[in-house]
């Protein structure tokens, strides 16, 4: 009874807003050579002719936008009452995480999400990362992108890798939305105070969210980029089908934006690692190891292995952000961006051929933060290459388990193109009880 009443709340709220808003705003979209175009309702209203018509019309857009608010509505609820991996008893490593278990534990470091949920395929959205308080152009971070897998669109990448540093937000969006997202960061970028004319190296990551959203109509644009970096902040970041991870998969299975972090103890540093991921990748679905793909039914090959009428589950990409205020070189943020490869790893997958799988890795240590330009040397303080293994290993961990709850947080989504379901709750739940790979910190004490 409460679903069905905040579902009729959802649904009155919807109406009257869509019915006010049809008469001077609402617009649709049709296909042309050019790409989308865009007629508003008056337009087609005098293009119909009889009123007959210009009611169908109205009625026929007032019901799109209804049901775009309504599903968004939907997921947003169901993403809440779907627990976190660990909330559910999924204690993924040894390190314990930070206050928000996000890559907002490490500080200065937001997040913003702007979902696109519009007519009958379009379902999107774009993730912003914001580094590091202050003009990253004039005062750059240290960073890297390590390749997993190169299959990609993913924009700024050989600069970070020339100069090892960050010089602007991360947006995480779809496929073919990497270069109006680009644009629209770059002007973002020009509106910070102290900016001149420069050129500026704009970081945009991308996966394939194909199935069911149309990228091909471009999406994501200035409005959209924009509201997600005004969203960004600290704490709690939204996770599942939300941003970036609005329309992506992972296994076969709805996925999407994931979070973790590890804060190690002071005797190793006491130095903060957080994770973000947008998962759109395939293989064997393996959470703390127990086999779920396999329990499911659902992993690469199996009509090879056995007939069956499921699709290639090996292909599909994935982005990960690694946050930390370790004081690292780029070199050293390099090595711990292949230690996230390793936790992806965990999780089931081999990197496979139609699959780009990228890391931007990069420290928020003032000790590391040069100017862009200085007339004399700048002395940097970093950790020595012995000091790094307790960050790689908390690298692994934040990976691994920021993309459990990338699927944990999941909701089902679907548009004309197709669906993409949530994996079962319950039946994950009674997978990993048979293999015994919940609350393994009361069960396999330290």
């Amino acid at each position: 009874m409460k679903h069905l009443t905040k579902f009729v709340a959802t649904l009155g709220i919807a109406t009257m807003a869509a019915a006010s808003y049809a008469d001077t705003n609402l617009t649709a979209e049709t296909a042309s050579p050019g790409g989308a175009t865009h007629l508003s309702l008056a337009h087609m209203t005098e293009i119909a002719g009889t009123r007959t018509e210009r009611t169908m019309i109205k009625q026929l857009l007032i019901t799109s936008l209804l049901l775009a608010q309504v599903n968004s509505a939907q997921a947003a609820e169901q993403s809440e009452n779907r627990l976190r991996a660990r909330e559910a008893g999924l204690v993924v490593g040894v390190f314990e995480p930070g206050v928000y278990n996000a890559i907002t534990d490490v500080d200065g470091v937001l997040v913003g999400h702007e979902t696109v949920i519009e007519g009958d395929d379009i379902r999107t959205g774009v993730t912003a990362i914001i580094p590091a308080p202050g003009n990253l152009y004039t005062h750059p971070i240290p960073a890297w992108v390590t390749v997993g897998n190169g299959y990609g669109k993913m924009i700024g990448e050989t600069q970070i890798r020339e100069f090892g540093e960050l010089e602007t937000p991360i947006l995480l969006t779809c496929t073919l939305c990497v270069w109006s997202a680009a644009n629209a960061l770059k002007e973002w970028v020009y509106t910070q105070p102290g900016m001149g004319e420069h050129t500026v190296n704009p970081v945009v990551g991308e996966t394939n969210d194909g199935r069911v959203n149309n990228m091909w109509a471009d999406p994501v644009q200035r409005q959209q980029v924009f509201s997600a970096l005004a969203k960004a902040s600290s704490g709690v970041v939204a996770e599942g089908s939300v941003g970036a991870g609005t329309g992506t998969q992972a296994f076969g299975w709805k996925g999407g934006i994931g979070t973790s972090s590890r804060v190690l103890p002071e005797s190793l540093g006491g130095y903060t690692v957080g994770v973000l991921v947008q998962t759109n990748y395939g293989g064997y679905m393996t959470i703390n190891g127990a086999p779920v793909g396999r329990e499911l039914g659902t992993y690469p090959y199996r009509d090879q292995l056995a007939p069956t009428d499921d699709g290639d589950l090996d292909d599909g990409s994935i982005m990960l952000v690694v946050a930390t205020d370790a004081p690292l070189s780029s070199r050293s943020l390099d090595r711990l961006g292949f230690r996230a490869l390793m936790g992806l790893g965990r999780t089931g997958s081999y990197a496979s051929n139609g699959s780009g799988d990228y890391v931007i890795s990069f420290s928020t240590h003032p000790a590391v933060r040069k100017p862009r330009v200085s007339e004399s040397p700048v002395a940097i303080e970093e950790l020595v290459n012995a000091s790094m293994s307790p960050l790689f290993a908390a690298a692994s961990e934040a990976t691994e388990e920021a993309i459990y709850n990338a699927i944990f947080k999941a909701t089902t989504v679907s548009s004309a193109r197709g669906e993409l379901r949530a994996v079962p709750y319950d039946e994950l739940i009674r997978i990993l009880e048979k293999h015994q790979a919940l609350n393994w910190d009361v069960t396999v004490p330290r």
